[in-house]
C-alpha cells in the first residue's frame, strides 16, 4: 500500500470540485457549493494563485485533499496557513492520509518559517474534533467567526463611494 502527496495541477480541478462536494455532503452544506470546475480552475492555476491544493492518492487512486491558503499575523507579523478543506474519501480513511495531509501542510509551516497553522471545524463534528485534537490542535472556543456574503456583502461593499479611497474625504 502506498500513499503520494502531490499538488494538484492543471486537469485536476474537475477531481479538486468532486471533494469539495463530497465535504459539503458530509457536512450537511452541499446546497452553499456554488463552485465549479472552471472556478476551481481559474483559482487554483493562474499565474499568482492566492489558493492552493495538495491530492493525497492511495495506491493510485485519488484519496483526498487539502485546499489552503497563505494568512498573516499582526499579532506574530508572520505569514501562516489557513486549512480551507481536508477532506479523505470514507472508503480510504484509516490509512493515515488526514494525517499525512496535514503534516505536510505543517511541514511548509516549519520550512518557510510560517507562525501560524489554523482552520475551522463544525462544532458538532466530534470524529474530527477528536482527530485533529489527537495531532496537537487547540480549538480556539473564545473566537467567534464573523461572515459577510450575498446581499450583506453588497450593501456593505456599496456604503463607501469607490471614489472615496485614494485620499479623498467621504462624507
Amino acid at each position: 500500500m502506498s500513499l503520494v502527496l502531490r499538488h494538484a495541477r492543471p486537469g485536476d480541478a474537475p477531481l479538486v470540485l468532486d471533494f469539495v462536494k463530497a465535504l459539503a455532503d458530509y457536512e450537511k452544506l452541499a446546497h452553499e457549493v456554488e463552485a465549479d470546475a472552471v472556478a476551481i480552475d481559474a483559482a487554483l492555476f493562474c499565474d499568482a494563485p492566492k489558493v492552493f491544493c495538495e491530492i493525497a492518492e492511495w495506491n493510485g487512486e485519488p484519496a483526498g485533499f487539502a485546499l489552503w491558503f497563505y494568512t498573516f499575523s499582526t499579532f506574530n507579523g508572520r505569514h501562516g496557513i489557513y486549512l480551507e478543506d481536508l477532506f479523505v474519501r470514507p472508503e480510504f480513511r484509516g490509512h493515515g492520509i488526514g494525517k499525512a495531509l496535514l503534516a505536510d501542510l505543517a511541514r511548509r509551516c516549519v520550512a518557510e518559517a510560517l507562525g501560524r497553522y489554523e482552520w475551522s471545524v463544525l462544532d458538532w463534528n466530534a470524529p474530527s474534533i477528536a482527530f485533529y485534537e489527537a495531532q496537537g490542535a487547540r480549538r480556539l472556543v473564545e473566537w467567534q467567526r464573523c461572515r459577510v456574503e450575498g446581499d450583506a456583502l453588497l450593501r456593505l461593499g456599496s456604503t463607501i463611494p469607490a471614489s472615496g479611497r485614494v485620499g479623498e474625504t467621504v462624507t
